[in-house]
Formats: structure tokens, C-alpha cells, sequence
């Protein structure tokens, strides 16, 4: 049988990896990679895999990697709108509501692989951990499979490119919202708030306030705060 490495560090997408794994288990065998140190082009030369796919990976990917195997990234946005990093909270902060999950193949400029298929995605209403949930069971459910049971053919993107600056931890702090409204505000909270990111808060000196779990009320917004001591 064909080899298939997923590599991602993620929770949400390991456990969908395991249900994609037991769903096609007689056609293809499943390798995961979690850490930057496995994806080694000795250790997939053994393996030989046929795609590796790459949905939520934080490290550069190798170029005798990606030009020795079919390699495919997941992009949440609609490219060639939206390369770059930190694409959730960019397209949040520029009130892009509508986007798409767009399936890639890995080459050498940063998210300028040509590209295989493209999914809607509405990112309106959620914290960021529930929309890369919603978005890791596309990908797992709809996606990869359509690479597992049909030939998918890569075309070059076209259109206008828009470029996406990495967000930094500074870039969290409440009181770099322009012009705040109750909207902007849930949005601001609801972009931060997932596993590994750091989340928005107030800098009040000697203390930070940390928000999450915000829900919009309309005219007010609820949620979780946290007091923590500046270091």
C-alpha cells in the first residue's frame, strides 16, 4: 500500500488524523509527524509516501522535502489574497468574514504553491479555537479525502496578491484596537482565544487581565478574565 504522512501539532488535527487513518486504513498507511525534528528527508525516504500534507505546521518545510514529494499546505484564506501569516486574525481584523481553506502544493515563495482545490469557510461568529476545529474537520473530512480517492491536478494562482504580516504578542494588548466598538472588541478577544495563541488582554502595569470565552450580547459582551502578575 501507498504511504501518507501528516505532519501538524495541533490537537484538533491529530484526533481527526486518527479517524481519517482508521477510515482508509485498507488503502493507504498513515505516518504522523508532531515535532520539527521527524520531518527528516532520511526518515521519509524510508517511509516513500505518496503526499504529505501538512495542516497546521509552524516550521519552514525543507526544499529537498517538498521537491522530492508531493507536499500540500493549508492556507485559510482565499489566495493569492491573504499569503503570509497569522491569516485568521488578519482577516478578522480586516472584517473578512467569507474566506476560503485553500489546499497548496509546498514550493520555495511563502504560499505561492499552485493550488489544488479551495472550500468555503465562514469565520464570523467563534473563537479561534472553534473555527481551526471547523476548519481541521474540512480538512480531514472533505479535503484529504479528495486527494486520497481522485487525482487532483494543480493550477498557478491568479489575481491580485495581498501579503499578511505574522501578528506579534504585543499586537494582543486590547489597546491597539483602533476605533473600539462591541463588535471589534469580541472580534479582537475571539481571534486570540485557542491553544498555543496568546490571548488578547490589558496591560494595567504591574498586572495583565487576560479575555476569553467571549460571547457578543449585541450591546455588551460576556466572558472569562484572568489576572496574572507582570513578570
Amino acid at each position: 500500500m501507498q504511504n501518507i504522512i501528516i505532519a501538524t501539532i495541533k490537537e484538533w488535527n491529530i484526533q481527526n488524523y486518527f479517524e481519517l487513518k482508521n477510515k482508509y486504513q485498507s488503502k493507504y498507511n498513515f505516518h504522523i509527524f508532531t515535532s520539527k525534528e521527524e520531518l527528516n528527508i532520511e526518515i521519509i525516504n524510508k517511509i516513500n509516501p505518496k503526499y504529505i500534507f501538512f495542516p497546521h505546521w509552524s516550521w519552514i518545510i525543507p526544499d529537498e522535502i517538498y521537491t522530492s514529494y508531493e507536499s500540500i499546505v493549508f492556507h485559510m484564506t482565499d489566495l493569492p489574497y491573504g499569503r503570509g501569516g497569522s491569516p485568521l486574525q488578519n482577516l478578522i481584523m480586516n472584517e473578512v468574514y467569507d474566506t476560503k481553506i485553500s489546499a497548496i502544493k509546498v514550493e520555495e515563495g511563502l504560499d505561492a504553491g499552485d493550488i489544488y482545490l479551495k472550500e468555503d469557510f465562514n469565520i464570523s461568529k467563534g473563537s479561534a479555537q472553534e473555527l481551526f476545529t471547523t476548519a481541521s474537520n474540512i480538512i480531514f473530512e472533505e479535503m484529504i479525502p479528495k486527494f486520497l480517492d481522485t487525482c487532483l491536478q494543480a493550477v498557478p494562482q491568479s489575481g491580485n496578491i495581498t501579503t499578511f504580516k505574522r501578528r506579534t504578542k504585543n499586537e494582543s494588548n486590547i489597546n491597539t484596537v483602533k476605533n473600539p466598538s462591541v463588535n471589534k472588541l469580541y472580534d479582537f478577544i475571539r481571534m486570540l482565544d485557542a491553544e498555543g495563541y496568546p490571548k488578547a488582554y490589558i496591560d494595567l502595569g504591574n498586572i495583565k487581565i487576560e479575555l476569553s470565552d467571549v460571547v457578543n450580547d449585541i450591546d455588551s459582551l460576556q466572558g472569562k478574565f484572568e489576572v496574572i502578575e507582570n513578570g
